[in-house]
């Protein structure tokens, strides 16, 4: 029975240094929130944002992020990664239907 919850743990290890590895190839990044969007989640606790990247392979980008907490323009967020863009926000403003 030891052997068979050691390989368990083992399993569990290696699946999570992936992930690990995977989100910090880059390191922490710093962006600038150039634009409200809107608010999103359950009770609107979630702010989407659009954000241009500072430093790192992205420099320059501008992506969609959601951000938890008080935001406004020109503050800096850190972000652990830069490849993936949040969804768009249902009835945004903006868009020809």
């Amino acid at each position: 029975m030891a052997k068979q919850q050691q390989r368990v743990k083992d399993k569990t290890s290696e699946g999570s240094s992936a992930t690990f590895s995977r989100i910090s190839d880059e390191g922490a990044v710093n962006a600038l929130v150039e634009e409200f969007i809107g608010r999103t989640g359950g009770r609107g606790e979630v702010t989407q944002v659009k954000a241009k990247v500072l430093v790192g392979k992205n420099k320059g980008k501008s992506m969609r992020r959601n951000v938890k907490g008080p935001v406004r323009i020109g503050d800096l967020l850190t972000l652990r990664e830069t490849e993936i863009e949040a969804r768009r926000i249902k009835g945004s403003f903006g868009r020809s239907a």
